[in-house]
């Protein structure tokens, strides 16, 4: 699945256009709260709408539900790279963004600027890793192609790929842009849903009757690029997941038992929604480039947990069609009056999912 669907043509554009809003860029948060779970949370249900603090979650899931999380971890995916020249020296800068292993060995990768890349690149100071440039994608992006594995370097050689509005140290950023339950490398953003929970909270949870559940999806790049034009041409790049047969089984069970389905995150969303069939989630790995808007019929989750997202992004329709176009429009303008913070380092939301007359 990749394109928006069920709804008539040109509608889309006027639901992103009714929901635009004027962002101050000083409520795009630079860092996180501290604890994480002090952050603001609201509550956006069907016919109310309240305020609260992320550490207060409990008071409003019961027992029996199921939250499911997104585990991918963020790779130090930014690095450093150079021309080979014939005295050895190395040419001009080149920064990479690697995206994902599309084959064995070889990466996608966004170089700045472009135009400095030649056929080949050296990545790192010390000890480089040479790669060859051997395609080019349509969207601009570079095929690197590498002689080793270069996972076991990124360590090394690489950083965390911050968000480009945060003006913020990488290095101070290691840990603090990770889940507290981030398992599986392969990301290059965070799924940032989960930057609220603590292993206090997961655990209080716990111990009411919540069952956790995992799933994985590497965030990719595309996933926050903003819509530039018609929706209906606006193309999601595709993305890499991964659910096992017990998380299938867990939110299939809880289904059949009429316990709810909590997604954490719209990574989350994105990738039950890609492996449900037939009215039931399918184990297994696959690639995604679903483009979920206003019209798509949710299969998996009852409640949605998000941040707050930009005007203009395809994260802003997902929500809208989770919850309803006049909720959201509500909720967003909540939190502009009540000084809500921001995007991925921002404030959170709990959505409840539309029903028939919301839509």
């Amino acid at each position: 699945m990749s394109g928006p669907a069920q709804s008539a043509p040109g509608e889309l554009d006027r639901v992103l256009e009714r929901l635009s809003f004027d962002l101050p860029p000083e409520r795009i948060a630079q860092s996180g709260a501290e604890p994480r779970d002090t952050s603001r949370l609201m509550v956006v249900g069907q016919g109310s709408l309240s305020h609260h603090r992320f550490h207060e979650l409990p008071r409003f899931l019961r027992p029996g539900d199921l939250l499911v999380f997104n585990e991918s971890r963020v790779i130090p995916a930014r690095v450093l790279a150079r021309k080979p020249s014939a005295g050895g020296q190395g040419g001009g800068r080149v920064e990479v963004l690697l995206l994902r292993e599309e084959t064995a060995n070889t990466w996608s990768a966004y170089l700045k600027p472009a135009r400095r890349a030649g056929p080949a690149l050296l990545l790192g100071d010390e000890d480089p890793l040479r790669a060859e440039v051997v395609g080019v994608l349509p969207d601009g992006a570079r095929l690197l192609r590498f002689d080793t594995d270069i996972r076991p370097h990124l360590d090394r050689i690489g950083t965390l790929p911050l968000p480009p509005y945060i003006a913020a140290d990488p290095a101070a950023f290691q840990e603090r842009y990770q889940t507290v339950y981030a398992r599986t490398p392969g990301s290059v953003a965070a799924p940032t849903a989960g930057l609220h929970f603590t292993p206090e909270l997961l655990g209080r949870l716990e111990a009411m009757g919540v069952t956790l559940a995992h799933i994985t999806l590497h965030v990719g790049a595309g996933t926050f690029k903003p819509i530039s034009g018609p929706v209906s041409e606006h193309v999601m790049h595709a993305e890499q997941y991964s659910i096992s047969p017990e998380t299938a089984e867990a939110v299939n069970r809880a289904r059949r038992e009429g316990r709810r389905v909590v997604a954490v995150g719209t990574t989350t969303v994105r990738a039950l929604e890609s492996a449900w069939r037939d009215g039931e989630l399918r184990p297994g790995d696959g690639d995604t480039s679903i483009f979920i808007t206003p019209g798509h019929h949710f299969g998996a989750p009852d409640l949605l947990i998000t941040n707050l997202h930009l005007p203009g992004s395809t994260l802003l329709l997902l929500v809208a069609a989770f919850a309803g176009e006049e909720r959201i429009r509500a909720a967003y303008d909540a939190a502009l009056e009540h000084d809500y913070r921001f995007y991925s380092l921002g404030d959170a939301m709990l959505l409840e999912r539309a029903g028939p007359e919301d839509l």
